[in-house]
Order: structure tokens, then sequence, then C-alpha cells
């Protein structure tokens, strides 16, 4: 998946890039794809979180829709949930990622109770925590993406992937963009909670 977010709403974070240009899958078969994804240990793992910080998950919380911008993967919105650009994916790895890398931003939001999605500090630290924790910057995938660099690719992907998020977030000039990252990447990329080490 490319880097990129979108907000869905005023109080969002957003979501990911596609890997994929092609026309993705039907909603029908997103939908299927999305319950699959459910019973990944990692989206399980993630849900089962959030319901013991007091914000339950339903089914109802993640929704298949055909999104405009192209190469939109997914994105998360505190009032809408979590949605999946079906017309985007074609795999159900894309869908297991998508999912797992917005439920860490529901997650976020859900345990620090006044998080502001327009701020460029709280916006950073959640995409710098999504893009770590969710696998988004694997080694694997960087390759898929034509990034070769042996080491310290992880930081150097969660750092790039986390800017370009935030550019797209109207609130964040790209000079504030960076300055946020630089300010709480510390603090941030060494908080895993759920887990207790990044996966």
């Amino acid at each position: 998946m490319e880097e990129g977010n979108v907000p869905l709403a005023p109080d969002t974070n957003t979501g990911l890039e596609a890997e994929s240009s092609s026309a993705g899958m039907s909603q029908e078969e997103c939908t299927k794809r999305i319950t699959k994804a459910l019973k990944h240990p990692t989206v399980r793992f993630l849900r089962k979180h959030m319901e013991q910080a007091g914000c339950p998950v339903p089914v109802n919380f993640i929704t298949a829709a055909n999104c405009k911008r192209q190469g939109l993967a997914g994105g998360y919105s505190s009032r809408n949930g979590i949605i999946v650009c079906c017309n985007h994916m074609t795999v159900q790895d894309e869908i297991n990622q998508v999912l797992m890398h917005e439920l860490i931003h529901a997650y976020d939001d859900c345990r620090a109770k006044n998080m502001d999605w327009k701020n460029c500090a709280h916006h950073a630290c959640s995409e710098i925590r999504a893009n770590h924790l969710s696998g988004d910057c694997h080694y694997k995938r960087e390759l898929l993406r034509g990034f070769m660099k042996i080491q310290g690719h992880e930081p150097e992907c969660v750092k790039r992937r986390a800017l370009k998020s935030l550019k797209s977030n109207p609130h964040c000039s790209e000079a504030a963009a960076k300055d946020a990252i630089d300010a709480i990447w510390d603090i941030c990329y060494n908080d895993t909670l759920p887990f207790e080490r990044a996966p």
C-alpha cells in the first residue's frame, strides 16, 4: 500500500493508499473479505483491547465502500468508524492491513478521550503508531513499493508515510507536519500499546 490519507469527516483520522490501481472488488465480495479479516489474529487482538478500553467494535463499525480518491485503501473517522475502499482492494491481505492500521487509530481515539485529529501532533502520533504497529512498513511491503534499503528502512518508512498522511490533513502544513513528527517521534514510536512490543 502506498502512503496517504484523506479526511472522511472533520474529526477524522484517515487511511492508507492501496498498492493496486485496478478496479478492485465488488462491495459484496469486499464485505465477505472484511468478515474474514475480522478473524485475523491481530484484528481480533485489537478489537478485544478496544472493548477492554470501553470502546467495543461492532461489525457495523466497519463499512465496505467505493472511494473516489484513486488508490485510497481506507480511513477512520470518530463519527463514521472504519471505511474499507473496496474498489481499491484486490486481495485479502490488503483488507487485513487496512483493518489493522485503522483499528490502531480507533484504539488511539478511544484511549486518549481528548484526541483532536485537527491537532498535527495528535494526528502525527497516531500515524506513527499505526504505520509502526500494523506492519505497514514491513520489509516485504517496502520492497513491493520499490524501497530497497536494507537497514533502517522501518523508521524511515514510518516517518515517510506519517508525513504523507499529515499533508492530507487540511489543518497541518507540511512544515507543521514535519515539526510534529520530530517533536513526538520518540514517545509515539516507542508506545506499542496495546501490544507488549511492536509486532
